[in-house]
């Protein structure tokens, strides 16, 4: 009897070569929906009053105001325009991580979650470009919404490799002031960095008015820490080697992961920011289906 491949597990994806393929099988069953974005244009719907500038149409002064205040006001609206989506991956070193249960490394899993929102993401005839950083920028494309970019996007996350340290807050600040429209940024990382500094970044990108989702792409073993027998510890990032005896130590690290992962779930949060923590045993549409659906439903 002929058997249904298993489209989402990680197992199965990691058997698949390349990225087009792999991103490809995971849309697989998926049909995307509506979106609105915050691009202030000439619809129908009012969003707020703004003094006049030289310059502005003067079919959207708002006389009525001015009547009453003896200043020129110009009205805002809101559009439904095309979606111009950042994928953000981190590349640095601690990225290549693949814990003995994993299918995937957690750079390899990212990029098969950025794959699929990219190809998603053109299907819909929106714009979508791919930014891969490390302690800086790495690779940068602009966003496009032409089907010819599918290639060219599929090339940088292939050739990206983990290396070097991390420096994710440096990035965002820069993004932040780089990217003048307003866009879906979409972060693909494991956050190692100090919880305060990298808040700061995402916040900066809040204050630019970009719409921000974290995906915390985390292997099971950095979060159980589930080792029982005595091991070196391969440092990351310029991290040294370290012996280890996990009993003595596995209490003191899952409560410090903890409170570090609570300090970003809450920051986010206050940020308005989506939070999606992400271990790569997961298969993939556990976590693109509830960011998906959230989407579509119109909480964005």
């Amino acid at each position: 009897m002929r058997t249904t491949p298993n489209y989402f597990d990680p197992d199965t994806i990691a058997k698949l070569r390349g990225l087009p393929l792999r991103a490809r099988h995971i849309v697989e069953g998926y049909i995307t929906g509506l979106h609105r974005s915050p691009h202030q244009g000439s619809s129908v719907e009012f969003v707020e009053h703004r003094e006049y500038s030289p310059g502005d149409d003067l079919r959207y002064v708002d006389w009525k105001v001015d009547a009453k205040s003896d200043r020129y006001y110009v009205k805002r609206f809101q559009e439904e325009t095309n979606l111009i989506c950042h994928l953000l991956v981190d590349t640095s070193e601690s990225m290549s991580y693949q814990g003995p249960r994993a299918a995937m490394s957690k750079l390899e899993y990212a990029k098969c979650l950025a794959a699929t929102l990219a190809y998603l993401v053109l299907a819909q005839q929106d714009s979508v470009g791919i930014t891969t950083y490390s302690t800086k920028v790495e690779q940068d494309t602009s966003p496009s919404n032409q089907p010819s970019s599918w290639r060219s996007l599929m090339h940088l996350l292939q050739e990206a490799e983990a290396t070097g340290k991390t420096a994710s807050a440096r990035v965002f600040h820069e993004l932040a002031e780089r990217w003048k429209k307003r866009s879906l940024v979409l972060i693909f990382s494991d956050l190692f960095d100090t919880p305060e500094d990298v808040l700061q970044g995402i916040r900066h990108l809040r204050y630019r008015q970009h719409d921000v989702a974290v995906f915390h792409i985390l292997d099971q073993e950095e979060v159980e820490f589930s080792m029982d027998t005595t091991a070196v510890f391969s440092g990351m990032e310029g991290m040294p080697k370290v012996t280890v005896n996990p009993h003595q130590l596995r209490k003191a690290y899952i409560e410090e992961f903890r409170q570090y992962e609570k300090k970003l779930r809450h920051g986010c949060s206050v940020n308005k920011v989506d939070y999606h923590r992400v271990l790569t045993s997961n298969r993939f549409d556990h976590i693109l289906r509830p960011f998906l659906m959230s989407r579509y439903s119109g909480s964005s």
